[in-house]
């Protein structure tokens, strides 16, 4: 089995060989840091997609000393605050129907679960749209520490920013999350 860093070395000269393999070993980390960013599967899955081709396209300026995850979940970092950016002045511009609005949340889904499923999978959504609506600044932190679990320093690195900072935005991002959801011992749980 050929190494990370050979496989990085490799992909950085335009094999594409290497570039599938090493999207093949990062892909599914990748798409749930994207879909809990931006808190829909369809748009996650687009943006995994313009994560890959932007990297492939810019893969001669990756630095294969470097590790790849880093290089690739910063691209995505970008994909996702750009997507962001985006949605906001689309429904700023349309003055679009707010998906957590009380008429778009009675749509129904068609499925149906056990009582405990469903409020299992109620808690997580409401988690899940209570993290996709933080600021980019204290989302990228949080999810990239708490729900990944890179170190401080890693992520400080991957953003551009001091050990303190993150700190102090994951303790933010966790204070915005507690404040928006019940303040329960599950919704604690899944915030530590």
């Amino acid at each position: 089995m050929e190494s990370p860093a050979d496989l990085s070395a490799r992909a950085a000269g335009g094999d594409r060989a290497a570039f599938s393999e090493l999207m093949r070993q990062t892909k599914t980390g990748l798409f749930r840091f994207v879909r809990r960013y931006v808190g829909d599967e369809q748009d996650a899955w687009d943006l995994l997609q313009d994560t890959y081709a932007a990297a492939w396209i810019s893969i001669r300026r990756y630095d294969p000393t470097r590790p790849f995850e880093a290089w690739i979940r910063t691209i995505a970092l970008n994909k996702c605050r750009d997507w962001s950016r985006r949605r906001f002045v689309r429904r700023l511009i349309r003055g679009g129907v707010d998906l957590s609005s009380p008429e778009a949340m009675s749509v129904p889904d068609g499925a149906e679960a056990v009582d405990d499923r469903m409020d299992a999978n109620a808690r997580l959504a409401r988690l899940n749209e209570a993290v996709s609506r933080l600021p980019p600044h204290l989302k990228a932190p949080l999810l990239l520490t708490a729900i990944e679990g890179r170190s401080q320093a890693e992520t400080a690195g991957m953003l551009g920013v001091s050990i303190k900072t993150v700190e102090t935005r994951v303790a933010r991002a966790r204070r915005k999350l507690s404040e928006a959801l019940d303040d329960t011992p599950a919704v604690r749980a899944a915030l530590e």
